[in-house]
């Protein structure tokens, strides 16, 4: 079952993880300065995950795959880890699709 992480920083910065039922990253936020902001970023990655065309697919300089999610404005909602090829790439955006608008929210923030 995948489920968000929200985090408190070390700097007082606040910032998410959407895992997948491997505990595995799917996808990590910006920071944020504000914990309601990154509650905001939760509910924009619900609304946005399921749409295709809000997902952009990249690759990194060194060859590796990755995507960003945005959200309609075509702001940067989250990017997900580095993967060695794009099936695996693909997977996980499909676990984020899949997962996303479900998943509990693991508050520890404090």
């Amino acid at each position: 079952m995948a489920k968000f992480q929200l985090k408190k920083a070390a700097n007082g910065e606040f910032h998410f993880t959407l895992t997948g039922s491997d505990d595995q990253a799917l996808l990590q936020s910006e920071m944020y300065k504000q914990k309601a902001s990154a509650e905001s970023g939760i509910e924009s990655v619900r609304k946005n995950a399921g749409d295709d065309g809000r997902y952009e697919r990249k690759t990194s300089s060194n060859g590796k795959d990755y995507f960003v999610l945005k959200a309609g404005n075509g702001q940067v909602i989250g990017q997900s880890r580095m993967f060695d090829n794009a099936g695996a790439m693909e997977s996980a955006i499909g676990a984020v699709k899949s997962g996303a608008a479900g998943a509990a929210l693991d508050d520890q923030a404090g």
